[in-house]
Parts: C-alpha cells; structure tokens; sequence
C-alpha cells in the first residue's frame, strides 16, 4: 500500500512552532578596565544557552569602537574607565542616530551621585560588581527584552538620590578642590572666576547639603559618592 504524500498545510504549524521556540542569542559587549572582571563576567554570561559575548573592551575608546562594529543587544559599562570614562561613553552613545543602546552599568561601589548620573545618562540597569551570577544573567535579559533593571538596594539609593537638591556642574567643580583642600581663591583662580563668585557657590552647596560648614559639606559629600573619601 501506498503512503500517503505529507501534506504541506499540516507541517506548517508545527515548523512554526519549532522557530518560535528557538531563543534568541543575546549579544553582549563587556567593557571593563579589569581583564579578570571582563572574564569573570564572561564565564557568568557564556554558560547560559540563549547568551553570547561578542566582544570585550579594556577602555572607553576600544568600547566605542567595538560597540559601532558588533551592535550588541546589551552593553555591560563599568563607569570607571580610562580614556573616556563610562558616563562619557554612555553619552555619545546616546547621542548617535539609531536605536538607543541598552547599557547594564556595573561599578565597584553604587553611590547616590553615580546611580543618578549613570540612570540620567540613559543606562537601563545598574548593578554593583560581586552581583550573584543569576542576578547578572536576569539583568541582562530584562534589559535585553527593553525593560529597566534595578535591584531593591539601587532603587532605595535612587530614592535618596532624588530627595536631595543636585548639585549644578560647577558647584560639583568647586566643591572636589575644596574637599582638596583648596582656598576660594585657589578655586577662583584654577576655574577662572573670581573669589566673590566662588563664595557664592559655596553658600549654595552648604544649603543643598544642608551643612554648617566645610568639613561636614565634605564629609556629607564623600559619603554620598559625589567627592572621593577620605
């Protein structure tokens, strides 16, 4: 007997089915100045079916570059970078045409200034390095699929972060050479503004800071990431 010839409208939706079950490889571009946090996040990425690392950058140059060659579905940025740093990567990123980048900050210590800057910037998520791998791994495809990412920790640090007045460029400016140690003229003469000019932006930092003074202007400044410690 004869079998019967398989009819093409019965496989269709089968052969369909099978395609949509097929995941989509996400593409991840890792720029990371630390060549062991760069293979460590590599492993973390790789070991997962529907991921792969297209490229890694030891700085902001090569990130840039590798970023325009392999258009990552997901780009992991550590914020401190040699030349240029993070934040400045993230902004000519999104000053290009094209669709925005979808950018996972990661960072040694989540300040309130560098939540802030680095959401402000346009990131989609943010994690602080020592993340749990499946902490990464959702990040990574919640971002992916164009949804934001931010775990309780960060969002309670944003929170805090949009409590407090920001400080313009300028006070920000004024204040770093004070936690250095430098005089108002001192800072009037390296910015090129006078000394009135300077004692005007202190007044304004000690008033969003809500500080009696310089020192705990500083200290209060420090612990919120916006001047180095100590």
């Amino acid at each position: 007997m004869k079998a019967a010839a398989p009819n093409p409208e019965r496989a269709q939706p089968f052969m369909k089915t099978c395609a949509t079950l097929t995941p989509k490889i996400i593409r991840v571009l890792i720029a990371d100045d630390h060549p062991v946090v760069r293979a460590g996040l590599a492993a973390v990425l790789q070991s997962q079916p529907d991921m792969t690392v297209v490229a890694e950058a030891a700085d902001g140059e090569q990130t840039l570059e590798l970023y325009e060659e392999f258009s990552p579905d997901v780009l992991i940025l550590d914020l401190r970078m040699p030349a240029p740093d993070g934040l400045q990567v993230l902004a000519e990123l999104m000053a290009r045409g094209g669709p925005p980048p979808r950018v996972l900050v990661m960072t040694a210590y989540a300040s309130e200034a560098d939540v802030r800057r680095a959401l402000k910037a346009g990131a989609k998520g943010f994690l602080v390095k020592g993340a749990e791998p499946q902490q990464i791994r959702e990040a990574v495809r919640e971002i992916s699929a164009g949804q934001a990412f931010l775990p309780a920790k960060i969002v309670s640090r944003l929170a805090e972060a949009i409590a407090h007045p920001e400080l313009s460029a300028r006070e920000l400016q004024v204040l770093r050479y004070l936690a250095r140690g430098k005089s108002n003229k001192e800072v009037g003469q390296i910015l090129y503004i006078s000394e009135n000019t300077v004692k005007g932006h202190v007044k304004a930092i000690l008033a969003k800071l809500e500080a009696m003074g310089r020192t705990e202007a500083i200290a209060i400044a420090a612990s919120r990431g916006l001047v180095p410690m100590g």
